[in-house]
């Protein structure tokens, strides 16, 4: 069995500072695609894909996500302190809908089915690496505080939500450089595993 597809993920992110664990909204967007042959696929997945500002290019799926934090101050004395840091995570997954799926041969189907699971793992996964750094960010904020007023500890929030959102963006680039290597060979493991379930009759065919 042939496979040729392509792959190349992204994600988008942005933070807004002044909306306890980091909440997390999660909605779904799709687009569709066409096409019989896994070259066809493709060629629909570079073209109709969302494109990512960041790399100007196209991607068979995307997450954008938005970080809002909200941060409530207490003084005591001449000390500024955050008292509570909220910080709500938005993230929209743009996947992929291929609307041959139910007139394909087996063996396309079967590797479409495989291919879009690994895409919306993929995606699931960069929501997971947010959420993460969601969770330090408010870690971080909550222990700020400054004898110099409240004006200082918005300053070094601002600053270190700047840091953690630059740690952030590193660690969601290199999980695109692990994925983006071992692609090929995590499809082919996949497509195996499947066709190995459905011989045993454990998934339709």
């Amino acid at each position: 069995m042939k496979l040729k597809l392509l792959v190349a993920f992204s994600f988008l992110a942005t933070a807004v500072l002044p909306s306890h664990a980091a909440s997390l909204s999660k909605r779904y967007s799709y687009f569709s695609i066409n096409g019989k042959t896994s070259t066809e696929i493709e060629r629909e997945l570079q073209r109709r894909g969302p494109k990512v500002g960041s790399t100007g290019s196209r991607h068979p799926g995307a997450t954008e996500m938005e970080f809002r934090t909200r941060l409530e101050f207490s003084e005591r004395g001449k000390v500024c302190s955050v008292s509570k840091a909220t910080v709500r995570l938005k993230a929209r997954l743009i996947l992929p809908r291929w609307r041959q799926r139910k007139r394909a041969k087996r063996e396309m189907a079967i590797i479409w089915d495989t291919l879009s699971a690994d895409i919306k793992r993929h995606e699931e996964s960069h929501v997971i690496i947010a959420k993460n750094h969601a969770r330090e960010l408010e870690k971080r904020l909550e222990k700020l505080r400054s004898s110099r007023g409240c004006e200082e500890v918005e300053r070094k929030a601002e600053k270190t939500t700047k840091d953690v959102l630059a740690k952030h963006d590193e660690a969601q680039q290199r999980f695109d450089r692990v994925e983006g290597i071992s692609f090929e060979r995590r499809m082919l493991r996949l497509l195996r595993y499947r066709l190995q379930q459905i011989e045993a009759g454990r998934l339709p065919g």
